[in-house]
């Protein structure tokens, strides 16, 4: 199956990527970024659409981005809307395909948000999240295929 996501949304993926795997060491190791990207989303979007609806979302991007990358089939979401099985499957692969993994998985939560909230609100919800971060290069669009 093609990648749907655009080179620019995977682009915004690894940044923020970058951005948390920097900022926030002491939460755990590198590969684990994305999850702390996720839950730090989940505690964001909790407020508004609470832990069933972010839970729906979330389980949408798995979906999506296992179609990309089969390890991730391998996740579970829990009730709370926060992920397991991570602890299971990092022994059995690489750097490279967490990484590619995690790049997946953040792009089609970005895109779902960009796509039933709109570029506005998703990006303050990402400033909010992460008020240090410069996004400043980026720029959201309501294409299906574009950040």
């Amino acid at each position: 199956m093609p990648n749907r996501n655009s080179p620019t949304l995977k682009e915004f993926a690894k940044h923020l990527l970058a951005h948390e795997t920097v900022s926030d060491k002491s939460a755990g190791d590198d590969a684990e970024a994305a999850f702390r990207i996720c839950d730090k989303l989940r505690v964001s979007l909790g407020k508004p659409m609470g832990a069933a609806g972010f839970r729906a979302l979330f389980s949408r991007a798995v979906a999506l981005a296992g179609a990309d990358v089969r390890w991730l089939r391998g996740l579970h979401i829990q009730a709370d809307g926060t992920l397991e099985g991570l602890a299971e499957l990092k022994s059995k692969l690489s750097n490279e395909q967490i990484a590619t993994g995690e790049i997946a998985l953040v792009a089609e939560l970005l895109e779902l948000l960009v796509t039933f909230i709109g570029p506005a609100l998703t990006l303050q919800l990402l400033h909010d999240a992460w008020p240090d971060a410069d996004f400043s290069t980026f720029e959201f669009s309501t294409e299906r295929t574009r950040l």
